[in-house]
């Protein structure tokens, strides 16, 4: 196994006299060599780590720019993932589920998550700081989608008055929930959100590099509240459920327009909904960013 210092030399991340600095101050403190170079400023945190996980032969995933599955983490609770600094973030072309770890040596992150999933984990490595970021991101959604569900008004199922229609589409957990929608999935880089009505629900999914993957089931109850809001934002009528119907959304970002092509289309449980993304930009977005805040 190659040692750090050669494997940074090769790199052209350090150079000798770089190096030989460092290891007079790491000799003088105590302080990890790779430590040392982060603090002197020679380093950044992610060239150190993927670094790291070079020398131990792992795939290094840098979080800011990888795309993160949701039904990869919505195997896995919130707790589990801060507790071992460790996130699911997809699936390895062998059915195995990929973990971003900050330790990835760490066997009981490892087992609880084989044991919570079912599946093999196949570790990859992250910094700490952005796994730690990555978890806030992912789940504080969740949790917020969890929390506006809550606080909706679930006797509007379905109904047929158009006044009260128009009323709860302005209600504030409504606005918000919706807007969540689009949220993450630009945040998960999807490519499209599908909202598909059942007996018992409504089910949400996103297109993620060519593949739907679920990412959470509503009560069904808020459903035409939802539905309803997606129609109005797309300047579609709310009073036609009976045929299939086409609108557009525009969200303006950091100055660039996001455009969302919306189709409704009605099924047995109700009116289906399919948007479009169509300028899914690599910028990370929150509420605020897409002036929903």
């Amino acid at each position: 196994m190659m040692q750090l210092a050669e494997i940074l030399l090769a790199e052209g991340l350090v150079d000798e006299g770089q190096l030989s600095a460092a290891f007079d101050e790491h000799q003088r403190i105590g302080r990890s060599l790779g430590r040392v170079l982060v603090d002197q400023g020679v380093l950044t945190e992610r060239q150190l780590v993927a670094s790291l996980a070079q020398q131990i032969g792992l795939p290094f995933v840098d979080l800011e720019e990888h795309a993160v599955d949701g039904s990869a983490t919505g195997r896995v609770s919130g707790a589990v993932c801060r507790r071992h600094t460790a996130l699911p973030i997809g699936y390895a072309d062998d059915g195995k589920l990929m973990v971003a770890m900050a330790d990835p040596g760490n066997v009981f992150a490892i087992d609880d998550m084989r044991s919570m999933t079912g599946l093999e984990i196949r570790p990859v490595v992250a910094t700490k700081s952005d796994v730690l970021a990555a978890i806030d991101r992912y789940y504080r959604a969740d949790q917020d989608m969890d929390d506006l569900t809550s606080a909706m008004d679930l006797g509007a199922d379905d109904t047929e008055d158009l006044s009260k229609v128009k009323e709860i589409v302005e209600d504030a957990p409504i606005v918000k929930f919706v807007n969540l929608l689009i949220t993450q999935a630009i945040q998960d880089r999807a490519s499209d959100i599908h909202l598909e009505p059942t007996e018992h629900d409504l089910r949400v999914r996103y297109r993620i590099d060519g593949v739907l993957h679920e990412v959470m089931r509503s009560p069904r109850a808020i459903q035409s509240g939802v539905i309803s809001r997606l129609k109005i934002m797309s300047d579609i009528n709310i009073a036609e459920r009976r045929i299939p119907q086409d609108g557009r959304m525009s969200i303006a970002a950091h100055g660039k327009k996001i455009d969302l092509r919306v189709a409704t289309l009605p099924t047995v449980w109700g009116e289906k909904v399919v948007m479009r993304i169509l300028d899914n930009s690599t910028a990370r977005l929150d509420l605020a960013d897409l002036g929903f805040g």
